[in-house]
């Protein structure tokens, strides 16, 4: 390639304003992870029940990111092709957000609030995608090839910010501000509606920033950096999207199975932690969902879950350092480890605030599964197929969560008499299974 058609490198505040949109998205995204289960349970849902109904995120992730990477690799407007996503995401995204804690006040003539809730749920998530997918293909559109560990790293790191702030929220204005955090049974308390709120406007403001601060390459652009790279135009729509699955490059089959144990852990923890740790921990029975003490758990669940995003953060910035002195796959096998020796310290725990080291571990694994991954994958990815394949390899992340979904609550209840803390221990090994799985992946060049 002639060096002047090479991909001019970006500044810090560049990468930075092209990646704060992440911050608003994972905030939100904190904020379902850390009280969606607390709000469903609230509305009357069964422990055994919760993995079926959080089937909804995965299901429409799995459906919306291939079609939305599909269309927006094809979009040009004059807001962009990935912009305009953001965008749509974003708003109805907020909009989940408002009405999801208050689902047991709305509709109720026509629907129970646990079908409200999880309708919410699944809006939320689905907005999420659609302004999520497009991120991971602007990194990789608007970077040289040297700059994108760096590019996955500060969205890594703002990432964590967001989800610092999301899981935070709730229990800050509850101690320091002095929002209620107990309500009637069958309400949300108001801690939690206005952290959604706030949640909302977050959301609102830094895909906005991005939005503005952001240029893209125009398709001509793109091809006078990769003439090389021919799109086929033939084959249009779910037919061009079948056609690329089947012929996925290989090092994105190779990480599946990485993808496949990280991801069945993860969402272990997301819909089992809250009633681990008020069974395990604070010693409550498993259907007291309104008392102060389930409060007290769920809110320092929230605490623990700032803590994981927050470590994820700082390790992020470290991840290209360490992976140019090891290497990318060995620098993902040692923090999924991490990983999973904090999910199982869980079970040894009886005080809640060693706890905080359980989620070191997991911290290291979180902020190495949001970029390493997508590092690994970029370079063997066409630019004119880039939103397309980030979306395909969202694949295998929805479908170990869908697989949870389905097994994960029938686990718990048939095999572990109901205690959520030994869906905690199963999280672990399959982090470690992760974690043996990737030393067989080949990096590309």
């Amino acid at each position: 390639m002639n060096p002047a058609t090479k991909k001019p490198s970006l500044s810090f505040w560049q990468i930075w304003n092209m990646s704060f949109g992440f911050l608003g998205i994972q905030f939100g995204f904190a904020l379902q992870n850390s009280n969606a289960s607390r709000i469903l349970q609230t509305f009357g849902a069964d422990i055994e029940h919760l993995s079926l109904f959080w089937l909804a995120a995965p299901l429409t992730g799995m459906i919306i990111q291939p079609i939305i990477g599909h269309y927006s690799d094809r979009t040009w407007t004059r807001l962009g092709r990935r912009r305009p996503y953001f965008l749509a995401g974003a708003v109805f995204a907020a909009i989940a957000l408002i009405i999801m804690p208050n689902s047991s006040i709305l509709f109720t003539t026509a629907l129970p609030p646990l079908m409200i809730g999880v309708g919410m749920l699944m809006l939320m998530d689905a907005s999420f995608n659609v302004a999520m997918e497009p991120f991971r293909a602007l990194v990789a559109d608007n970077l040289p090839d040297k700059q994108r560990s760096l590019g996955f790293s500060i969205q890594t790191f703002l990432i964590g910010i967001g989800a610092v702030l999301g899981s935070w929220l709730p229990y800050l204005l509850s101690e320091y501000v002095g929002v209620s955090k107990i309500a009637d049974s069958g309400n949300v308390p108001h801690n939690v509606i206005f952290s959604f709120y706030a949640g909302a406007a977050v959301l609102l403001f830094t895909l906005i920033w991005t939005v503005i601060k952001t240029r893209e390459y125009s398709p001509e652009e793109l091809t006078l950096y990769h003439p090389e790279e021919k799109t086929d135009i033939q084959r249009k729509g779910l037919i061009s999207i079948i056609y690329d699955f089947v012929n996925m490059p290989k090092a994105m089959k190779q990480l599946g199975l990485v993808q496949f144990f990280s991801w069945f852990a993860l969402f272990s923890m997301w819909v089992f932690t809250t009633p681990a740790i008020a069974q395990h921990v604070y010693k409550l029975a498993p259907n007291d969902t309104s008392s102060e003490s389930y409060a007290d758990a769920a809110n320092w669940v929230g605490i623990l879950f700032g803590i994981y995003n927050a470590v994820s953060a700082v390790y992020a910035l470290l991840l290209p350092r360490i992976a140019r002195l090891t290497s990318r796959k060995i620098t993902h096998a040692f923090s999924l480890s991490a990983g999973g020796i904090g999910l199982i310290s869980m079970y040894f725990i009886n005080d809640p605030n060693y706890l905080i080291f359980s989620m070191i571990g997991i911290g290291l694994a979180w902020g190495s599964i949001l970029a390493m991954p997508y590092a690994l994958l970029a370079s063997s990815i066409s630019a004119h197929k880039m939103g397309l394949y980030m979306g395909i390899f969202n694949f295998f992340i929805t479908f170990p969560q869908i697989v949870n979904g389905f097994f994960g609550g029938l686990i718990v209840k048939e095999l572990f008499n109901g205690q959520a803390i030994f869906a905690m221990v199963l999280a672990g090994v399959f982090m470690i299974l992760g974690a043996i799985a990737v030393l067989k992946v080949r990096e590309p060049n």
